[in-house]
């Protein structure tokens, strides 16, 4: 039987959530009663780390009710359940993006579904644009806090209590206590972490030398078109969350070489290997 089309751009508020992360749960557990300590998003580039994961069963994402095709370059587009250094995880092997018309409430939705399953603690993961000259590319960079310059926010709409509150603190939504772990087991594996602050944009396009200029005016080191509305919700959640940016490339404006997504995937093959010790490690020592 063919499998219903799925509308991508169909909002989502908040209220209707609980209805959606029960079929998802549902489906999930036909396959595995694994119950998840830490959910990864692992961004364009980066889904080599979920090889590090043991024993894993593997959703693809149309095989999960309300999710369509993964469709971004890079992207395996697969729901992964395992263990990794003998710690019970759950990993989105891709993410779905604004710029591919999916609605807010779509795009968070992994997230929300890993809460469900039980996971407490939330590592994102990306690959950015360097907006600080200093990050060159293959810089691995512990995220500090976020500028959400999507002009969206997936807790519009009425609210679910039982997710979390109407009005959300973004105070720690990138908990001090992770980083200093991620540092940690950075420093042990040998490997340089620097800090910085991601920007989220629409996306797309990549951006021009003139807004480079002006994110690091508004204090960014790093733009990417993802992540942003994944923190939100997760804190309006109760998830803990840290994230780690991969700079592929510096910025437009800065080297006068044009942007390719093909460099963003080449970049993220040669830095997957580090920061997969750098999550392990970290995921050991939690």
């Amino acid at each position: 039987m063919t499998r219903p089309s799925v509308d991508r751009a169909q909002p989502i508020p908040p209220a209707e959530q609980p209805a959606r992360l029960a079929a998802l749960t549902a489906a999930v557990r036909a396959r595995t009663q694994l119950v998840p300590r830490v959910g990864l998003v692992l961004g364009s580039g980066l889904g080599g780390v979920a090889d590090a994961v043991e024993r894993p069963v593997a959703i693809p994402f149309e095989e999960l009710p309300g999710w369509p095709v993964a469709t971004a370059p890079g992207h395996a587009g697969r729901l992964l359940l395992g263990t990794l250094a003998g710690v019970p995880v759950v990993a989105l092997q891709g993410r779905f993006h604004l710029y591919e018309g999916n609605d807010p409430g779509l795009v968070v939705q992994p997230v929300l579904l890993f809460r469900e399953l039980g996971a407490a603690i939330l590592v994102l993961t990306n690959a950015a644009g360097g907006v600080n000259p200093s990050f060159g590319p293959g810089t691995l960079m512990a995220i500090t806090d976020h500028i959400n310059l999507t002009g969206r926010s997936p807790l519009v709409g009425a609210n679910a209590d039982e997710l979390g509150p109407r009005f959300t603190d973004l105070t720690d939504v990138w908990a001090p206590r992770l980083r200093e772990r991620l540092h940690a087991a950075a420093a042990a594996e040998g490997i340089a972490l620097d800090d910085g602050v991601y920007a989220g944009l629409l996306g797309p396009n990549f951006e021009t030398p003139a807004e480079v200029r002006m994110l690091r005016t508004l204090g960014a080191d790093a733009v990417g078109m993802s992540t942003v509305l994944e923190a939100i919700a997760a804190r309006w959640a109760g998830l803990e969350v840290c994230g780690v940016s991969l700079v592929t490339n510096a910025g437009a404006g800065y080297t006068g070489v044009p942007l390719s997504h093909e460099e963003v995937l080449a970049a993220g093959a040669e830095a997957g290997p580090r920061l997969a010790r750098v999550l392990r490690r970290f995921i050991a020592e939690l």
